[in-house]
């Protein structure tokens, strides 16, 4: 495809930069409310539980959910959808415990919490976890809205990222979570409107409508989510259940950008609140992104428009699909959404590493410090990791976004191993205890190593591959899905029996579901 001779017209191109200029905007605009730490990182306790929520939503509908779900139900069905599908499931049964134990045992930190339950220890290594993760994901969101924009504008793909870059510091920098949460909530109905528009523009831009579009899908198979076989070593439903139930936990349980939104809100009935409308909208726009991709293909496939051209990537159907399909202006308004998926989740990441870089190492390390100290030091870390995650992507289009996302998604995934089955240890068992977390931790980190080193396959140089640590019919063989969640089962079952063999106190109850089942059997008897 010959991307670069389609270019916007300036209206939309005014569009993109006007939004991108609201962005620093919105960032100057709540600078003068940023005099502490609590305000920056918090927002004063004190933000609408609707505002959250729809703050939830928008880091949730990244621009990484904007071009890879539209591109997976393009080139295949909505098996990735499963795993959404699990994330109101695990909410429901276990916001009402989460949300009050956050609120409750730490201040900001989510990851205080693993301290006070395990020690230090268990802090710095989920901590960590998060940091490293998060700093790719920030480089690969960077790298994938770049790919997409810049044939478009017409600009060089540095210079993109650099522009991009410095809007999102500025507004995260100088406008602390509360300029996050509210420029989320106009980034969030940009992504709404966005979609619904190009859905309609699909339905109805198809001869025979709505009706005819569902029955190709359906012939095709396009609406679907099989296979539905017992098969962990390929992309099977069972397989998406797994996955997405622990992606709900460990987003909604361990992850700082959603349980920082927390303890913006004034109580727990409406932090409580935020998570269900944040789900509750996440939802039905992912669904909305997959019916996006099956109605992409009925529209180039079947329905007699022109053919794409050839060398396309499935990720770049939607972005050309909206640059020659769609009206000046409209076009403006999609890839200016398309821009404010990418910031509603960089912003919300900047904000997270720099509060966890604040309340987890500095204040530990200068405990002596000021408030005013401290919120320097926070705006330092925002530039930082704004800077830092810029160079991230810029290595990736120097590299090649492949192999680069191959080898540091393949070093996280075995220096994070089992953050849900460190939190689920610590929720669900009194008895459990640091020595027997060491030990858990240790024996999933071995597992992941294994796992990924006999999985990750390299080019011998002549015409085969081989895995890094071949061990022939030992290798890991199943799906790359399910390593993450055998790490949190391994951690969680090796860390419980392990600490039978090492004396020590039950925990504090508070700290367990215990804690909030004594608390619910003691307002029910005084009804």
């Amino acid at each position: 495809m010959n991307n670069a001779a389609i270019h916007l017209h300036w209206v939309d191109f005014t569009i993109i930069v006007l939004s991108v200029l609201l962005t620093i905007g919105v960032g100057f605009y709540f600078a003068r409310r940023q005099k502490s730490t609590d305000n920056y990182f918090a927002g004063g306790r004190n933000i609408p539980s609707w505002a959250i929520g729809m703050s939830i939503f928008a880091t949730l509908i990244s621009s990484v959910t904007f071009l890879a779900y539209p591109g997976a139900a393009y080139k295949g069905n909505w098996i990735l959808l499963v795993q959404g599908l699990m994330v109101p499931i695990v909410l429901v049964a276990m916001i009402g415990v989460i949300v009050p134990l956050f609120r409750r045992v730490i201040k900001l930190s989510t990851y205080e919490y693993f301290e006070r339950r395990f020690g230090l220890f268990a802090r710095v290594y989920s901590s960590l976890a998060f940091v490293l993760t998060h700093f790719s994901k920030m480089g690969t969101v960077f790298y994938l809205v770049a790919i997409a924009m810049v044939p478009f504008l017409n600009v060089n793909i540095y210079l993109f990222l650099i522009v991009l870059g410095i809007a999102i510091i500025l507004l995260t920098l100088l406008g602390g979570i509360e300029a996050v949460i509210w420029m989320d909530v106009i980034q969030g109905f940009l992504l709404i409107g966005g979609g619904l528009i190009c859905v309609v523009v699909l339905l109805f831009g198809i001869p025979g409508g709505p009706a005819e579009m569902f029955r190709v899908a359906g012939e095709y198979h396009k609406i679907s989510f099989a296979p539905y076989t017992w098969d962990f070593t390929r992309l099977t439903f069972v397989v998406m259940v797994f996955n997405g139930i622990f992606y709900a936990i460990q987003k909604y349980g361990t992850d700082q950008t959603i349980v920082q939104r927390y303890l913006t809100a004034k109580d727990d009935r409406s932090a409580k609140r935020a998570a269900y409308i944040g789900v509750f909208l996440s939802v039905p726009v992912w669904t909305l992104f997959m019916l996006i991709g099956t109605g992409l293909f009925v529209f180039y496939h079947v329905s007699g428009h022109p053919m794409l051209p050839e060398g396309l990537n499935t990720d770049e159907v939607f972005p050309h699909f909206i640059a020659t399909q769609l009206p000046i202006g409209i076009v403006g308004l999609i890839f200016a959404a398309l821009v404010a998926g990418a910031i509603s989740s960089l912003d919300s990441d900047m904000n997270c590493l720099a509060a966890i870089g604040v309340q987890d190492y500095y204040a530990r390390f200068k405990p002596q410090s000021t408030d005013k100290q401290r919120l320097r030091m926070a705006r330092w870390l925002v530039f930082l990791s704004g800077v830092a995650s810029v160079g991230v992507a810029v290595l990736y289009a120097y590299w090649g976004g492949e192999g680069v996302l191959g080898v540091v998604f393949g070093l996280y995934a075995i220096f994070s191993a089992g953050i849900v089955g460190l939190f689920l240890l610590g929720l669900l068992s009194r008895r459990a205890n640091k020595q027997g977390l060491y030990v858990g931790i240790a024996a999933a980190v071995l597992f992941t190593a294994y796992a990924v080193l006999t999985s990750t396959q390299f080019d011998t140089g002549d015409g085969t591959k081989r895995a890094l640590l071949d061990l022939g019919s030992w290798n890991f063989h199943q799906h790359k899905y399910m390593l993450g969640v055998y790490s949190h089962i391994v951690l969680f079952v090796v860390g419980y029996i392990a600490s039978y063999f090492f004396k020590a106190p039950l925990a504090d109850k508070e700290l367990t579901i215990y804690g909030y089942l004594e608390e619910r059997k003691e307002k029910r008897a005084k009804r």
